[in-house]
C-alpha cells in the first residue's frame, strides 16, 4: 500500500510561486497516475491537475498556464509548481495516487484515487 507524504507550501504574496512535493513510499510511483486537488474552507475538494504514468498532464482551467505537474519516478516523487499565485488559490492542497494499468490513464475525479497525502496549506495574500 503506497503512502504519500507532502512537503512544501506556506504563505506567499499575490504573484509569487511555491512548489509542493509528494513523496511515495511502500510502492512504486511509476505504477500510478497522480493527481493534485485542493480544498478551500467550507468547500469541497476540487481538481487541480493530474499526470499519467507516461507524463501526460491535464489541468483545471483555473490553473492552466500557471501550475505545472511533473514526476520523478527515480525519486518516487511528484511535484506541483505553482506560479503567478492568486488569493483564490488559497486552500489545503492534496496529492493522490491512482493505480493505473494503462500508462495513459489519468483522472480528474476524487473518487478514482485510492491513496492520499496528508494535505498542505497554501495561503496567498493580496
Amino acid at each position: 500500500q503506497v503512502q504519500l507524504v507532502q512537503s512544501g507550501g506556506g504563505m506567499v504574496q499575490t504573484g509569487g510561486s511555491l512548489r509542493l512535493s509528494c513523496a511515495a513510499s511502500g510502492g512504486t510511483l511509476s505504477n500510478y497516475a497522480m493527481g493534485w486537488f485542493r480544498q478551500a474552507p467550507g468547500k469541497g475538494r476540487d481538481f487541480v491537475g493530474t499526470i499519467s504514468r507516461s507524463g501526460s498532464t491535464y489541468y483545471a482551467d483555473s490553473v492552466k498556464g500557471r501550475f505545472t505537474i511533473s514526476r520523478d519516478n527515480a525519486k518516487n516523487t511528484v511535484y506541483l509548481q505553482m506560479n503567478s499565485l492568486k488569493p483564490e488559490d488559497t486552500a489545503v492542497y492534496y496529492c493522490a495516487a491512482l493505480l493505473a494499468r494503462l500508462i495513459g490513464t489519468y483522472s480528474s475525479k476524487v473518487n478514482d484515487y485510492s491513496y492520499w497525502g496528508q494535505g498542505t496549506q497554501v495561503s496567498v495574500s493580496a
